[in-house]
């Protein structure tokens, strides 16, 4: 197995990255087992604030990193809450908050204008100074509801609806919700080109800084 650091102490994220990565070879411990605190996020994009967390991730242990970031984009909304998902109400990580906040914001709106999407971007570094990082995305389209519905999952799932099977995500069966999600569908790219990765973190002389302008990039 090959130890992967997640830039990460979101335990929900964790479990579902597992998943998503069981049968790969590699083996996900979070940055907080390891006693390293999250970093600031001041990218203005996704990927630059993943490439920001798994690089401090990477220095922080000396493993090679795995880091996400991800969002909920309502077309409304001009793609709010976007990069500020969660901390939209204003403490991070506050779903209960940052719900009611985004259903006041589209209250009395017209269900056909309530059209969202999940974002999600997965990166892996080699080192913390790799220059050619593993990046995949993904999207997953939706639309929000008026009000929560299920108990699973986290973050935004219980207002946010699958139109394909008429549920909300936090109602969804995790296998499927893993296959059919924003991070699911990163993680489907980041899977098909994980054993080549993963080989090169194998071979030290493909991994070091000094030797990694030597070698394409991963796929």
């Amino acid at each position: 197995m090959t130890r992967l650091v997640l830039a990460s102490g979101n335990t929900g994220k964790l479990a579902e990255l597992r998943a998503l990565l069981d049968g790969t070879g590699a083996a996900l411990v979070a940055q907080s087992e390891l006693g390293v605190a999250d970093v600031e996020e001041t990218g203005l994009t996704f990927v630059e604030n993943a490439l920001l967390k798994a690089r401090h991730a990477a220095q922080a242990t000396g493993l090679p990193a795995l880091a996400d970031d991800s969002g909920l984009c309502v077309d409304a909304l001009g793609g709010a809450p976007g990069l500020y998902s969660a901390r939209y109400a204003g403490g991070h990580g506050d779903s209960t908050a940052n719900i009611a906040r985004l259903l006041r914001e589209l209250d009395g709106l017209n269900p056909q204008w309530r059209t969202a999407h999940f974002y999600a971007v997965i990166v892996l570094l080699r080192h913390a100074r790799d220059p050619q990082p593993l990046v995949a995305e993904g999207v997953w389209p939706g639309v929000i509801l008026d009000a929560p519905r299920g108990s699973g999952g986290f973050g935004y799932d219980p207002v946010f609806l699958d139109t394909e099977h008429g549920l909300s995500a936090a109602e969804l069966e995790p296998a499927l919700k893993n296959r059919i999600s924003h991070r699911g569908r990163a993680l489907a790219q980041l899977r098909a080109r994980l054993p080549a990765a993963l080989a090169a973190l194998r071979d030290p002389d493909r991994t070091s800084p000094a030797s990694v302008a030597g070698h394409g990039e991963l796929r």
